[in-house]
Protein backbone atom coordinates (compact mmCIF):
# COMPACT_ATOMS: atom_id res chain seq x y z
CA UNK A 1 0.00 0.00 0.00
CA UNK A 2 1.33 3.39 -0.98
CA UNK A 3 0.38 6.36 1.17
CA UNK A 4 -0.08 9.86 -0.15
CA UNK A 5 2.36 12.10 1.77
CA UNK A 6 -0.05 15.03 2.06
CA UNK A 7 -2.87 12.80 3.32
CA UNK A 8 -0.55 11.20 5.87
CA UNK A 9 0.59 14.60 7.10
CA UNK A 10 -3.02 15.79 7.39
CA UNK A 11 -4.03 12.66 9.31
CA UNK A 12 -1.05 12.99 11.68
CA UNK A 13 -2.05 16.62 12.21
CA UNK A 14 -5.25 15.36 13.87
CA UNK A 15 -3.10 14.61 16.93
CA UNK A 16 -3.00 17.75 19.06
CA UNK A 17 0.45 18.58 20.44
CA UNK A 18 2.18 21.18 22.51
CA UNK A 19 4.83 23.35 20.94
CA UNK A 20 8.46 23.44 22.06
CA UNK A 21 11.58 25.33 21.17
CA UNK A 22 14.61 23.06 21.32
CA UNK A 23 17.75 25.01 22.22
CA UNK A 24 21.48 24.34 22.15
CA UNK A 25 24.78 26.14 21.73
CA UNK A 26 26.42 25.79 18.31
CA UNK A 27 30.08 24.91 17.71
CA UNK A 28 30.84 28.61 17.24
CA UNK A 29 29.21 29.36 20.63
CA UNK A 30 25.91 30.83 19.38
CA UNK A 31 22.64 30.14 21.22
CA UNK A 32 20.23 28.61 18.71
CA UNK A 33 16.65 27.39 18.80
CA UNK A 34 14.22 25.54 16.60
CA UNK A 35 10.51 24.96 16.92
CA UNK A 36 9.33 21.37 17.31
CA UNK A 37 6.15 19.56 18.22
CA UNK A 38 7.68 16.08 18.03
CA UNK A 39 8.47 15.94 21.76
CA UNK A 40 7.59 13.04 24.05
CA UNK A 41 8.48 11.54 27.39
CA UNK A 42 10.19 8.13 27.23
CA UNK A 43 11.05 7.04 30.75
CA UNK A 44 10.89 8.25 34.34
CA UNK A 45 13.74 6.03 35.53
CA UNK A 46 16.08 7.04 34.07
CA UNK A 47 14.45 10.35 33.12
CA UNK A 48 14.45 10.32 29.30
CA UNK A 49 12.68 12.45 26.70
CA UNK A 50 12.83 12.47 22.91
CA UNK A 51 12.25 14.71 19.95
CA UNK A 52 12.70 14.29 16.19
CA UNK A 53 14.93 16.34 13.91
CA UNK A 54 14.26 16.47 10.17
CA UNK A 55 17.38 15.38 8.30
CA UNK A 56 17.19 18.22 5.79
CA UNK A 57 16.93 20.89 8.51
CA UNK A 58 19.23 23.86 7.98
CA UNK A 59 20.44 23.40 11.58
CA UNK A 60 20.80 19.62 11.44
CA UNK A 61 24.53 19.69 12.23
CA UNK A 62 23.95 21.74 15.38
CA UNK A 63 21.10 19.64 16.78
CA UNK A 64 22.08 16.12 15.63
CA UNK A 65 24.64 15.59 18.39
CA UNK A 66 24.81 18.37 20.98
CA UNK A 67 26.28 17.35 24.32
CA UNK A 68 23.56 19.38 26.06
CA UNK A 69 20.26 20.77 24.84
CA UNK A 70 16.99 21.99 26.34
CA UNK A 71 13.36 21.35 25.50
CA UNK A 72 11.30 24.45 26.28
CA UNK A 73 7.52 23.96 26.34
CA UNK A 74 5.95 27.21 25.15
CA UNK A 75 3.04 29.01 26.75
CA UNK A 76 0.14 30.42 24.76
CA UNK A 77 1.76 33.87 25.08
CA UNK A 78 4.86 32.64 23.20
CA UNK A 79 3.37 31.97 19.77
CA UNK A 80 5.72 34.58 18.28
CA UNK A 81 8.69 32.52 19.50
CA UNK A 82 7.28 29.45 17.80
CA UNK A 83 6.86 31.33 14.53
CA UNK A 84 10.29 32.96 14.71
CA UNK A 85 12.33 29.82 15.40
CA UNK A 86 10.39 27.71 12.87
CA UNK A 87 11.78 29.72 9.94
CA UNK A 88 14.82 28.60 7.98
CA UNK A 89 17.91 30.71 8.74
CA UNK A 90 16.16 32.29 11.76
CA UNK A 91 17.54 30.11 14.53
CA UNK A 92 19.87 32.49 16.40
CA UNK A 93 18.15 33.12 19.73
CA UNK A 94 17.24 36.67 20.61
CA UNK A 95 19.30 37.46 23.76
CA UNK A 96 16.15 38.73 25.53
CA UNK A 97 14.41 35.36 25.02
CA UNK A 98 16.75 33.17 27.06
CA UNK A 99 19.28 32.67 29.82
CA UNK A 100 21.85 29.90 30.13
CA UNK A 101 20.85 26.90 32.19
CA UNK A 102 22.82 24.95 34.76
CA UNK A 103 24.44 22.78 32.06
CA UNK A 104 24.97 25.51 29.46
CA UNK A 105 21.91 25.05 27.26
CA UNK A 106 19.81 28.14 26.56
CA UNK A 107 16.61 28.27 28.63
CA UNK A 108 13.64 30.14 27.15
CA UNK A 109 12.37 32.66 29.68
CA UNK A 110 8.78 32.15 30.87
CA UNK A 111 8.35 28.75 29.18
CA UNK A 112 5.76 26.53 30.89
CA UNK A 113 8.43 23.91 31.51
CA UNK A 114 12.04 23.39 30.51
CA UNK A 115 14.00 20.15 30.48
CA UNK A 116 17.77 20.48 30.34
CA UNK A 117 19.15 17.32 28.75
CA UNK A 118 22.38 15.51 28.11
CA UNK A 119 22.45 13.60 24.84
CA UNK A 120 21.65 9.96 25.63
CA UNK A 121 21.16 8.36 22.18
CA UNK A 122 20.16 8.99 18.59
CA UNK A 123 18.24 6.64 16.30
CA UNK A 124 17.58 6.72 12.59
CA UNK A 125 13.90 7.28 11.85
CA UNK A 126 13.32 7.58 8.11
CA UNK A 127 13.68 11.23 7.12
CA UNK A 128 14.20 12.21 10.78
CA UNK A 129 16.78 11.60 13.49
CA UNK A 130 15.25 10.63 16.83
CA UNK A 131 17.15 12.33 19.65
CA UNK A 132 16.89 10.97 23.18
CA UNK A 133 18.03 13.13 26.06
CA UNK A 134 18.58 12.33 29.70
CA UNK A 135 16.95 15.06 31.80
CA UNK A 136 19.59 16.62 34.05
CA UNK A 137 17.56 19.57 35.35
CA UNK A 138 14.08 21.01 34.91
CA UNK A 139 11.95 23.99 35.78
CA UNK A 140 8.25 24.65 35.50
CA UNK A 141 5.91 27.60 35.86
CA UNK A 142 3.02 27.13 38.27
CA UNK A 143 0.62 29.03 35.97
CA UNK A 144 0.01 29.60 32.28
CA UNK A 145 -1.69 27.88 29.37
CA UNK A 146 0.08 25.77 26.73
CA UNK A 147 0.58 26.73 23.11
CA UNK A 148 -1.22 23.98 21.20
CA UNK A 149 -0.95 22.90 17.57
CA UNK A 150 -3.72 20.98 15.79
CA UNK A 151 -4.54 20.54 12.09
CA UNK A 152 -1.86 22.99 11.01
CA UNK A 153 -2.96 25.82 13.32
CA UNK A 154 -2.45 27.11 16.84
CA UNK A 155 -5.23 26.54 19.36
CA UNK A 156 -5.97 27.35 22.99
CA UNK A 157 -7.59 25.37 25.79
CA UNK A 158 -11.19 26.38 26.51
Amino acid sequence: MSLDGRELRDALGRFATGVCVITAVSGDNKAVGMTANSFSSVSLDPPLVLWSLQKNSDVYDIFASPRHFAVNILSSEQQAYSNQYAKKSQHDLDPTHYRLGKYGAPIIRHALATFECELHATHEGGDHLIIVGKVTDMQQRPTGEPLLFYCGRYHELH
